[in-house]
């Protein structure tokens, strides 16, 4: 019970200082969108779209009198101009400069009320949703949201801190088909060469989440899994690489993620093609892939990454960008874990190793970095191989601190906990902490904020007359020492048994000693792949 109000403490006093160490997104503290309804028409003659947007809104404050919407103003010939601001029906007053429309209401609300407001607006999208032809030369519209260009044709909160549900309304031209978040409500060709879709999310998610693409596609609806509809989208062109590419290793890593995670959160799991970037975008139930990304290149660790974020970034997301980690790193690493499952422990081991050469590329260059931000100024820097890759590292190290099963108890129960809600790096701490039963401060500090990892030179010798081996271990990086549970490996002189001894490096340099009946074959340092640090073996 103490250390579960320590961690409660610790995550109070966190959540206390977030304020002055957070990202540089003005918050409103007054409202709370709920859900979003996005009316869009597309054309083949234009570049420009037609929007209206229902908002709803909750005020969580009493006698608010203005609040604002994130939406790209005019600017040489693109950004979003707005004509009509409703509620009720009845004209508000607004202005829209410096990508902000702030809208004033006629009557101050009381805390808990909730209305609802219509944008009608009409613009040429300068980033967010693309408008571009695809590798066949055929015209396609393809939003990607990420990080903050919701704003861009789409007004709304943009900032992961407010979910909400939402929908999107699409009319296009009707030789296209149309896919967005969530389950599909309707198909209505309009008569005028014209055709309505609408899709309809009814968990609540972050902005960058939602997405539309609209482009000729084949489409495969492949069964369903642990209660979810799998799907794939591509181009006619490329169905008969696309489905099977997708659907494989779709399958297994949603099998494997509903089981050693929990529920999946949403109504489909559609795997898209899609046209303007590479990599892939982990929208809700509507994933992304770069045209380019996809069939010439192994499926595993593009596909099973981005449904992994459908757990981690978009069920369970970050309430403030300095805390990113927790959707890309724990997508890095579940990953891995799937790896682990699907293929065995050595390409688990092989990807270990690759990721933690990457951290140690990357701290090289850049020495003053950490996984969490302390405060996050420049969102050109919101991802970095380091809270990818290190992100991912320091939760295998607490997996090997903790154990497997009060490991995946925790991660099971962080994710009841704030499924479709965002959390904290304090909030993942308390949980973890609570399953671990013990104090975690020190180890999120020195992974997460710390800048630089563990250099260590050590060797060992077999003392013959008292039949111990003697291992000496120094720190070699800058800076005070790392708290570092150390595991050695130790095969018997003709022996094909590795025995594993576990001891605890706090000091620049320390000696300990293992007992062997006879000189070993070999003593190794971190046998099983469990620790982030550079090793250089040297000799008494």
């Amino acid at each position: 019970m103490r250390i579960r109000r320590i961690a409660l403490l610790c995550s109070l006093l966190a959540q206390a200082a977030r304020a002055a160490t957070a990202d540089p997104y003005v918050r409103q503290p007054g409202i709370d969108a709920v859900h979003y309804a996005f009316r869009l028409t597309l054309s083949d003659s234009t570049d420009a779209i037609v929007g209206e947007a229902s908002v709803q809104i909750r005020f969580v404050k009493d006698n608010v009198g203005d609040f604002w919407l994130d939406l790209a103003s005019p600017a040489d010939g693109k950004g979003m101009t707005v004509s009509d601001v409703l509620s009720q029906g009845a004209p508000l007053r607004f202005t829209h400069t410096a990508d902000r429309l702030r809208i004033f209401l006629a009557a101050p609300p009381k805390a808990g009320e909730r209305r609802r407001f219509t944008v009608r607006y009409r613009g040429v999208p300068a980033a967010g949703l693309r408008i571009i032809k695809n590798k066949f030369g055929e015209r396609c519209f393809f939003s990607e949201n990420w990080s903050e260009r919701a704003r861009q044709w789409l007004p709304m909160i943009d900032h992961p801190s407010d979910k909400a549900t939402s929908e999107f309304l699409i009319t296009a031209p009707a030789h296209y088909q149309v896919v967005a978040n969530g389950i599909l409500e309707e198909e209505t060709d309009l008569g005028d060469g014209q055709r309505l879709t609408h899709w309809k999310q009814s968990a609540p998610i972050a902005s960058w989440l939602n997405a539309i693409g609209v482009s000729h596609f084949a489409v495969h609806h492949a069964g369903v899994v642990k209660g979810v509809e799998l799907q794939s989208w591509v181009y006619p062109q490329e169905r008969e690489a696309g489905f099977p590419w997708f659907e494989g290793v779709g399958r297994r890593s949603l099998e494997f993620f509903s089981d050693y995670v929990g529920p999946y959160s949403y109504e489909k799991l559609a795997n898209v093609e899609a046209a303007g970037f590479g990599g892939g975008t982990e929208h809700a139930s509507a994933i992304f892939y770069g045209e380019n990304s996809i069939v010439n290149r192994p499926a595993s660790g593009l596909v099973a990454h981005e449904i992994a974020h459908q757990w981690f970034g978009d069920a369970v997301t970050e309430r403030d960008w300095n805390d990113v980690w927790l959707s890309e790193g724990f997508a890095t690493y579940f990953t891995l874990l799937f790896v682990e499952h699907d293929e065995g422990r050595d390409a688990f081991a092989d990807g270990l190793r690759k990721s933690r050469a990457t951290v140690f590329d990357f701290e090289k260059r850049n020495p003053a970095a950490t996984v969490v931000h302390a405060d996050l100024r420049d969102m050109k820097l919101v991802t970095t191989a380091l809270i990818y890759q290190k992100g991912a590292w320091t939760l295998h190290m607490l997996r090997s601190l903790m154990g497997d099963a009060p490991f995946q108890a925790g991660i099971r129960d962080y994710y009841a906990r704030y499924r479709d809600a965002n959390a904290s790096t304090a909030e993942f701490r308390t949980v973890m902490e609570e399953h671990a039963g013990k104090d975690l401060a020190w180890f999120f500090q020195q992974w997460l904020s710390r800048t630089g990892s563990p250099a260590l030179a050590w060797r060992w010798r077999y003392d013959a007359a008292v039949r111990r081996v003697e291992i000496e271990v120094t720190q070699t990086q800058p800076g005070e020492a790392f708290r570092l549970p150390l595991e050695f490996g130790v095969t018997a002189d003709g022996g094909s048994v590795m025995r594993l001894e576990t001891v605890e490096l706090t000091g620049r340099t320390q000696r300990f000693s293992i007992a062997a009946d006879g000189a070993p074959a070999a003593v190794v340092l971190d046998p099983r792949t469990q620790l982030l640090a550079a090793v250089r073996e040297t000799h008494f």
